[in-house]
């Protein structure tokens, strides 16, 4: 008897490790690659850390000089937000415009989901070249078909009212995965609430306004808050197409933090930078998450509530 419940607690106590055994391999790169290098970051932000020579302790100076001495750092910040302010609400728009046309019964639809989902697995190197030969203001196509219309196109790469436009387009490019997050979503609303208000004589537009927009206010969420953090983490596109310029219209903060650190060798500053942008990034999250108690649409909170009523 003894030995049997030996063997039944040996076996419970192996059957309660082995799903951690399968979670193993995210553990450990969690812990390396993600955890281990942030807290890595914060203990550098705290240090002059230059590449060529060993590291200084300096306690909080590398923040005081980004806030008292650093003119870029400013408008590196206002230009990323300034980007961010057009960008998330213009990828929302287009995705959602996109998802509702790929829900539509036309023949051949999965074709068009296709090709409009193609460009969110191109890699930002590509998608630069692609853009950069687009934007050229000498043998761009995008001019080449204005001038077929009489218009005298714009340099857009080396204009600073242009650059950050510029930007923004090649950036909505990737707008793939979110229109199929949206039309994930709009599929899975029930028919029979479009029937019903087709029948009471609610037009399209009105259907989309008091059914679609509410029953999708989750996904909606979720779209913002992953494009805002994008926004402002912006650098690929920049680096390649513009390279901050020009007179340092697109210089991202993105594009900041990587220079200070690979270009200018200043490790433990670039390390503070980052770590402000995380903060920043927190903090909109967290403003985002607390204004969405009074716009987002839960279906189940509806069912507690109708219970209650009851």
């Amino acid at each position: 008897m003894f030995s049997k419940s030996k063997k039944a607690n040996s076996y419970q106590l192996v059957s309660r490790k082995v799903p951690y055994l399968f979670i193993s391999p995210w553990i450990i790169g969690f812990l390396v690659f993600t955890l281990g290098p942030l807290a890595f970051s914060l203990i550098m932000s705290f240090y002059d850390w230059p590449i060529t020579s060993d590291p200084t302790f300096i306690g909080i100076d590398n923040y005081k000089n980004m806030f008292t001495n650093d003119q870029q750092f400013y408008k590196s910040l206002g230009i990323t937000l300034k980007f961010a302010a057009i960008f998330v609400p213009l990828n929302l728009v287009i995705a959602l415009i996109l998802a509702l046309l790929i829900t539509q019964p036309v023949k051949g639809i999965k074709l068009f989901r296709t090709i409009f989902y193609l460009p969110a697995v191109v890699s930002g190197v590509a998608i630069s070249i692609i853009w950069g030969w687009i934007f050229n203001s000498q043998y761009g196509i995008l001019n080449y078909i204005l001038s077929l219309i009489g218009v005298e196109g714009p340099k857009w790469l080396v204009d600073p009212k242009w650059a950050i436009l510029t930007i923004v387009i090649a950036s909505a490019w990737g707008v793939g995965t979110m229109m199929l997050i949206f039309y994930t979503d709009i599929k899975g609303i029930p028919a029979e609430i479009y029937e019903a208000a087709a029948i009471d004589g609610a037009s399209p537009l009105r259907q989309f306004i008091s059914i679609t927009i509410p029953c999708i206010t989750p996904t909606i969420l979720f779209n913002v808050i992953t494009s805002v953090i994008a926004a402002l983490q912006q650098l690929t596109l920049v680096l390649l197409l513009t390279g901050g310029g020009p007179l340092k219209s697109t210089y991202f903060y993105g594009l900041y933090v990587f220079n200070n650190a690979f270009k200018h060798h200043h490790l433990g500053y670039a390390s503070a930078n980052a770590w402000f942008m995380f903060i920043i990034i927190l903090l909109l999250t967290m403003l985002i998450f607390k204004s969405s108690s009074t716009w987002v649409f839960y279906e189940n909170e509806v069912k507690k509530e109708g219970k209650k009523k009851k």
